[in-house]
């Protein structure tokens, strides 16, 4: 399949309130770039399926509400009408078709000829690396290959853009994290406009060029995955992507001070503070100083680095990573010392 850009896709006004009086989306305003994967990423119930339905014409906006495919309004087309490609966590395939039949269903609809379809078909179970599978019956199938026949089916219609919703939550771990590298490459060898559902951080740092982190029907943050994990806009963000620490304390005269001890800090004074920081950002010192000091509550050896749980005198638990090397046991009393550039204040 020869590269192409997919269509810039924006977002104007979109809000989606339900029959029952539900609203499952605020309005917001939104733009995919041409080419770029956008990851919706948030708990269960935040609107990021209702958005990325909404994307697909599987769903309308409320009144007001703008959907434009490279500046035109495709708000009222239905999603036969928009050329885009779907991906279901439930695969959706037919079981009665075998699977060249089930890649070409799209272009069937569309009326390709048989001999094209069977062509187009053909050329994208190659690029897909299941043209082995081709008269397989979809109950004969693994569930990383029927997930590789869903996308060969959404891909084969040569879509504006393809829309994923979860596509890997029902694999195994070892499968997904697999299943995600070939679906980065591959979006990034179409130049495809890609957005992606998933309640996943992983996935999410890993297939997005932004992150769209949504939060009961409305966007928390959008940024790059490195600008929303080292600069989350606020608490839920930063405890939703990646670990993240938070020590309860004050800062005065130039010092934060919590359960855990003191340590000098460049902040004006706040009678609440909460300090905010990833397990990587903090390294552990051995012998104490004055400063902040914990006791260990456990040691998780993984291979390339430990993972060490400490505890504060009252109770309030901190992940930190170490070198695998480092010699610490349960019991021990530690120092906590933070990268000045690598934290945040709350």
């Amino acid at each position: 399949m020869k590269p192409r850009t997919g269509a810039a896709v924006t977002l104007a006004g979109c809000g989606k309130t339900f029959a029952d009086g539900t609203r499952a989306l605020a309005p917001l305003d939104l733009s995919v770039a041409a080419g770029e994967t956008l990851v919706l990423l948030g708990p269960s119930g935040c609107g990021k399926t209702t958005l990325l339905r909404i994307i697909a014409g599987l769903e309308s906006p409320d009144a007001g509400g703008r959907v434009l495919f490279d500046g035109a309004d495709v708000t009222a087309l239905p999603i036969e009408k928009r050329n885009v490609g779907m991906v279901f966590q439930s695969y959706a395939l037919f079981p009665n078709m075998n699977v060249r039949e089930n890649v070409a269903y799209g272009l069937r609809v569309r009326g390709v000829g048989k001999a094209e379809r069977s062509r187009l078909a053909d050329e994208v179970l190659e690029m897909m690396r299941i043209d082995a599978l081709a008269e397989r019956r979809i109950t004969q199938l693994s569930g990383g290959q029927r997930q590789r026949v869903a996308l060969a089916r959404a891909l084969a219609v040569r879509p504006k853009a393809i829309l994923l919703d979860e596509p890997m939550a029902a694999l195994d771990a070892a499968l997904r994290e697999h299943l995600r590298g070939e679906i980065d490459a591959l979006l990034r060898r179409l130049s495809i406009t890609a957005v992606y559902v998933t309640h996943d951080q992983a996935e999410a740092l890993a297939l997005g060029d932004r992150i769209v982190v949504m939060r009961e029907g409305e966007i928390a943050q959008v940024g790059t995955p490195r600008e929303v994990y080292e600069r989350p806009a606020d608490a839920f963000v930063a405890s939703f992507v990646g670990t993240t620490n938070r020590l309860e304390g004050t800062v005065r005269g130039g010092r934060f001070a919590c359960a855990a001890g003191t340590m000098a800090l460049d902040a004006p004074d706040m009678p609440k503070a909460a300090l905010l920081f990833r397990p990587e950002a903090a390294r552990l010192v051995l012998d104490p100083p004055a400063g902040l000091v914990l006791k260990v509550e456990q040691v998780q050896f993984q291979g390339a680095r430990q993972k060490v749980t400490l505890c504060t005198p009252d109770s309030v638990r901190v992940v930190v990573e170490t070198p695998p090397d480092l010699e610490i046991a349960p019991g021990m009393l530690m120092g906590l010392a933070l990268d000045p550039n690598r934290f945040s204040l709350v």
